[in-house]
């Protein structure tokens, strides 16, 4: 499901904890800002709006990309999580310091299959 950061495209309610797997494309040069802005400042604003951070990954044959998965207590929470983050006062400061410019987004809800061992 494509997207971009500030939508949460078809979350409906559902009592279940569900993962959130998020791909980033940035402008040539631009991933290690991206990885500084993750490191240094979103992971902590998602934890202040009750996003779980997962992981983090840089794929080895896609430059310039970063892969991340988040938890949410439920899609509902995930559409209140976002929503938190979007008008957290910290946030537009941090992005426009970032220098990290236009990035590409694609988002897509996963729940746990029984078997898994992360649920």
């Amino acid at each position: 499901m494509a997207g971009n950061l500030w939508t949460t495209d078809g979350v409906s309610a559902q009592g279940n904890k569900v993962f959130e797997l998020r791909t980033y494309a940035t402008d040539d040069g631009k991933l290690p800002n991206l990885n500084a802005r993750f490191r240094d400042h979103t992971m902590g604003i998602f934890e202040r709006h009750n996003m779980e951070n997962v992981g983090y990954w840089v794929p080895q044959d896609t430059p310039n990309t970063l892969i991340y998965i988040i938890a949410h207590d439920s899609r509902d929470a995930a559409r209140e999580n976002w929503g938190a983050f979007r008008e957290d006062p910290d946030w537009p400061g941090i992005a426009q310091a970032s220098g990290v410019g236009r990035v590409q987004v694609e988002s897509v809800f996963m729940d746990a299959t029984d078997y898994s061992p992360m649920k």
